[in-house]
């Protein structure tokens, strides 16, 4: 495959895929209207996720490049489970065994990255009071 140049969505529009499969190419706003796309035909793949890490990290932009990682991540997690997770980590909402646990679900499904951040939250919540 050729090297892909940023930002990917106009310079590589056939080779970058979404979560279904279809190149970015495929999707069209007349695909969507007629009903020939659903939601998971544009759904973001995680492989266009770590493509673009790198690309903020070529680009100094390390913060970006580990969001953009973890969200790979995440894409392996439904809407229900992602808002769940959301509330938990908003302070106050979980107390340190529960954070622990959804710090193992993380790692039991292949979220390490996504693990640790919970795993730093809880840290920083419990020395700052605001969980026991």
């Amino acid at each position: 495959m050729a090297k892909l140049r940023y930002p990917l969505a106009v310079t590589s529009r056939d080779a970058v895929r979404t979560a279904s499969g279809k190149a970015v190419a495929e999707i069209t706003l007349d695909g969507v209207v007629s009903g020939q796309l659903g939601p998971e035909d544009v759904e973001v793949a995680p492989e266009t996720l770590r493509l673009q890490a790198d690309f903020a990290e070529a680009g100094g932009n390390p913060q970006l490049a580990e969001n953009l990682r973890r969200g790979a991540e995440l894409t392996a997690f439904s809407d229900d489970e992602l808002l769940r997770f959301y509330e938990m980590l908003r302070p106050g909402r979980s107390s340190a065994d529960e954070l622990d646990s959804l710090a193992r679900t993380l790692d039991e499904r292949s979220a390490e990255r996504c693990a640790a951040l919970v795993r730093e939250a809880r840290a920083t919540y419990m020395r700052r009071g605001l969980i026991a």
